[in-house]
């Protein structure tokens, strides 16, 4: 199978402004939405839930639901919008997903999970995807993660992104939910021994672009989320290191130009600079001047009369060492 790298879907932050600006990082990476509820998209305002430019190519539509015929009804609403794949969301443990019974929740129901999986592939031809965690509470994962998987391929799921943290529904906020279980990698390496035929991806605490090929030497994708976000450099990484394109240097001065284009047609729509540009804080993380790039973008582009031209005024300041 393909190695991949794919940037998860994150709450309040893979939004269609943040997957523009990361597929100007790169050209390879496979995109998330955020997760949006199968009964939003039934009811909700489509254009603002699941509009996207045509340059997030591959972008993958990231579903929150347990009612196999609303997720079916959403899976024929996402496949006329043009997205290249449905994940269904196992792993979410907020209180919003718990109370809706969908979520981490339904690692305690493969058969609910198998059930909108195949309700979801007899209506799409797009691929149905599933992202979970290791288990929940006081699950013994060795255990339980292997009788998921099991019962959810034999409805027909192929590809299983796994978090290698156990969800703690109890006693743990969503927050701390993504620090405090420990990491278990092997067992996602275990499963993968265990289900040769499956696509197999690994998500959690991965940070350091040198630890993404050791993972795929034994799963098919590594999946990055907070450090993607957080030091979005990286991702100038992933066409080479991952999909073996030739090396090149990131042109910035490139990318500002075309998201200040960006930004510019957005403006135009009533989308107000900062919603877009805060995606793009932590561009130059750790680099001299960087600071001076964050809060210029702060300060400047939450400004009501803020122009895109912010970008290169800022970009052009980190740039005097």
């Amino acid at each position: 199978m393909t190695k991949k790298l794919s940037i998860a879907p994150m709450m309040s932050w893979t939004d269609r402004h943040c997957r523009y600006f990361h597929r100007l990082l790169s050209s390879q990476a496979i995109l998330y939405t955020e997760m949006v509820t199968a009964e939003a998209i039934i009811h909700g305002d489509l254009k603002s839930l699941l509009g996207f430019s045509p340059e997030e190519h591959p972008v993958i539509l990231q579903l929150g639901g347990s009612d196999p015929k609303k997720l079916s009804k959403a899976a024929i609403i996402a496949t006329d919008f043009g997205y290249d794949g449905i994940n269904l969301n196992v792993g979410c443990p907020s209180d919003r997903v718990q109370s809706g019974a969908f979520g981490a929740c339904l690692m305690h129901n493969p058969s609910l999970v198998g059930e909108s999986i195949a309700a979801m592939q007899s209506v799409t031809n797009l691929p149905i995807t599933v992202k979970c965690r290791l288990g929940i509470d006081n699950d013994d994962p060795s255990q339980t993660l292997p009788n998921f998987i099991e019962i959810v391929q034999q409805a027909g799921c192929q590809t299983f992104i796994i978090h290698a943290r156990k969800a703690w529904l109890k006693g743990l906020s969503p927050k701390e939910n993504r620090d405090i279980p420990p990491l278990d990698y092997t067992l996602v390496y275990d499963i993968k021994r265990q289900y040769p035929h499956l696509h197999i991806g690994i998500n959690g605490g991965i940070n350091d672009p040198d630890d993404w090929q050791t993972h795929l030497k034994y799963v098919d994708e590594v999946m990055v989320g907070r450090a993607a976000y957080h030091t979005p450099e990286i991702l100038t990484q992933v066409d080479e290191k991952i999909y073996e394109q030739q090396e090149s240097t990131p042109d910035y001065h490139n990318i500002i130009e075309k998201m200040m284009l960006y930004c510019d047609q957005q403006k135009s729509k009533n989308v107000k600079l900062y919603h877009i540009i805060r995606h793009m804080l932590g561009l130059f993380h750790g680099q001299p001047n960087a600071r001076l790039w964050r809060r210029m973008l702060t300060e400047e582009g939450t400004k009501e009369d803020a122009k895109s031209t912010l970008l290169l005024d800022a970009y052009n300041a980190f740039k005097v060492k």
